[in-house]
């Protein structure tokens, strides 16, 4: 297990057992425990250091889960096509794009060629890889199946990874509809309403109160828009770090969201499909279903579900069946129970599970495509209700002298 010390990078000189001078990158806690590693190698270590940062380069992308997902498939297919491990590191790492994947994947393979397992040397970059994954690897090389467990991985991190952008993109759109209303009407307030408004002098008659009010609130946005830029990222800022750190705000943020009209429906069945998916698959790596449920607790993606695994997982080990622990959760759609249930009774659990998540997986696409064609009109509306209110606020004024010209 990862104790949480940062390991530091040292790049060294030496020679190896041939005497052959040779080189490279080596992550350890400290200089002496690098020294160590080398030696048991079988290094002849001749120059040691930490490895320099440069003062100026290109800034590396930071590694995403997207990133782990597409080496975990690499990884898989390499170790399944005969590739030895440490040679698959070497090639994937040398051929990455981004400087700190390709850093860390070499930094692994260094770690196992000194003699640490694969499940080790993943602990060690726990920001990266967690316990779930680094569970499941572990389960594979014990048992001698890493090849069949990293294909399973592979496919799971690829499903999880595919309806979290599904998910993303439901909640995103709402909130670009909402800047787009936004930087249109502040656009409009701070150059054009104050351009009516110096025409409007110019005529020296009473205006309408509609359009009073659109300019009063023009050189309020001109006055204070500063203001509210401010206290917008404040509010943000601030959330997200509440949002983190203190629990029950989370609770309630997380369980005011499952009960939006559409996108609490596909928050729902996303954790739904989490769930299914991530229990199958450690149930298909033979991990203890007490275990199993205590990993899939933390991938349902929502403080909700989340407690709900952890006392499905407290009532199955004292002896509960799981789909009667599942039904006392109230979060759960019958069909699911039912399925679960038919598992349990016929040893096939994870073939059943697997079918719950592909049938829920096909849901939350369909609810985002629909949430998609619903908001195409909701924004037209939207935009056409304030562009259009501001500038029949502006004309009302002229069609009132046309009229009185008339």
């Amino acid at each position: 297990m990862a104790d949480g010390v940062e390991q530091i990078e040292f790049v060294w000189q030496g020679k190896d057992k041939t005497g052959n001078k040779s080189g490279g990158q080596i992550s350890a806690k400290s200089e002496i425990i690098a020294r160590s590693y080398l030696r048991k190698m079988g290094v002849k270590v001749i120059s040691i250091k930490k490895k320099s940062k440069p003062l100026f380069t290109a800034k590396a992308k930071k590694i995403s889960s997207g990133d782990i997902c597409v080496f975990t498939r690499q990884l898989a297919t390499m170790l399944d096509a005969g590739v030895p491990l440490v040679q698959s590191f070497d090639i994937i790492g040398k051929g990455h794009k981004n400087p700190n994947m390709a850093e860390m994947l070499l930094s692994i393979k260094t770690d196992i060629e000194r003699g640490d397992s694969l499940a080790e040397a993943l602990r060690r970059k726990f920001l990266y890889f967690d316990d779930l994954f680094c569970s499941l690897v572990e389960a594979g090389e014990q048992a001698g199946v890493l090849e069949d467990l990293l294909d399973k991985i592979a496919t799971y991190k690829e499903k999880a990874e595919s309806i979290k952008k599904k998910v993303k993109k439901a909640l995103t759109y709402p909130i670009a509809v909402l800047a787009v209303v936004v930087i249109v009407s502040a656009v409009l307030l701070i150059f054009v309403v104050p351009a009516f408004e110096d025409l409007f002098k110019s005529f020296g008659a009473d205006l309408p109160s509609f359009t009073k009010w659109v300019i009063s609130l023009s050189e309020w946005t001109k006055e204070w828009w500063w203001a509210v830029v401010g206290s917008i990222f404040v509010t943000f800022k601030t959330s997200a770090i509440v949002h983190k750190r203190w629990q029950k705000f989370r609770h309630f943020v997380d369980k005011t969201l499952l009960r939006l009209p559409i996108v609490g429906l596909i928050i729902n069945k996303s954790a739904v499909a989490r769930f299914a998916r991530t229990l199958a698959t450690m149930s298909a790596a033979g991990v203890p279903l007490v275990d199993g449920l205590e990993s899939t607790a933390g991938a349902c993606g929502n403080i909700i579900y989340y407690q709900a695994v952890i006392k499905i997982r407290d009532d199955v080990s004292t002896g509960q069946r799981l789909h009667f622990s599942m039904e006392q959760a109230n979060l759960f759609p019958h069909m699911v129970i039912q399925m679960v249930a038919i598992g349990e009774e016929s040893g096939s659990i994870e073939k059943m599970l697997n079918k719950v998540a592909d049938f829920y997986e096909e849901e939350v696409d369909n609810l985002v495509d629909n949430l998609s064609s619903l908001m195409e009109p909701i924004i037209m509306v939207i935009l056409g209700v304030i562009v259009g209110g501001l500038i029949v606020a502006m004309y009302l004024p002229i069609f009132k002298l046309g009229a009185a010209v008339g």
